[in-house]
């Protein structure tokens, strides 16, 4: 079709020249050739236009559905953020084995999945996330906050030993893999202690960066 159309076309306006020129037509025949030319180059313009028209709603459906696609793939990303302070109003200490440490003073928990009745964090879905705390306590005792995994593994440690007097402040964090169904939750070491009260300057926090 593509081929045809030029050629349609430059005996259209070979056709129209020769009727807007003084040269008589010569008979019915010659005439009806150039009518049927041109009505078969008005029915190729509209074919031709047609099939435009149809690739380019093509390629705008196909955009649309990519577009469509991200969408929903956003939406359907689990929103996951916690933030908790240990709260209350002095110092948690064990001098008899390790303690769980439970932030119950929660300041965000988009989705639901931190536990301050537990002090567990649980991954949604598997991805990457981000988590981060920090500890403070007197320094008349050593301080520490220890990151498990799954009851077991440690991740992360912040950890200082008595000092005198006065006070300490520390903080960890990275990037994690985690699995749907990993257990984050920080545990308290045997004969270390922390501190908060309600200025939150000992907390457990995260968030998930991206879904793997």
């Amino acid at each position: 079709m593509s081929r045809c159309l030029p050629v349609l076309l430059l005996l259209a306006l070979a056709c129209l020249a020769r009727l807007g020129s003084a040269q008589p037509v010569n008979g019915q025949a010659e005439l009806k050739e150039m009518q049927d030319a041109l009505v078969q180059l008005q029915a190729e313009r509209r074919v031709y236009l047609n099939v435009s028209s149809l690739q380019l709603f093509a390629a705008m459906s196909d955009r649309l559905d990519v577009a469509e696609r991200e969408l929903r793939r956003v939406r359907e990303t689990p929103k996951v953020a916690f933030a908790a302070s240990l709260g209350g109003n002095g110092a948690v200490k064990t001098t008899s084995g390790n303690k769980d440490l439970i932030y119950r003073d929660v300041l965000t928990n988009v989705g639901g999945a931190y536990n301050s009745e537990t002090g567990v964090f649980t991954a949604p879905v598997r991805g990457v996330y981000y988590i981060r705390f920090t500890t403070n306590a007197p320094t008349d005792f050593p301080m520490s906050a220890v990151l498990y995994k799954n009851n077991a593994e440690i991740q992360l440690i912040t950890h200082e030993q008595q000092s005198g007097e006065g006070s300490d402040t520390a903080s960890n964090g990275a990037a994690l893999l985690l699995e749907k169904g990993d257990r984050l939750k920080m545990v308290l070491w045997q004969n270390t202690q922390i501190w908060d009260n309600s200025n939150h300057h000992s907390t457990f926090s995260g968030f998930l960066l991206f879904p793997m």
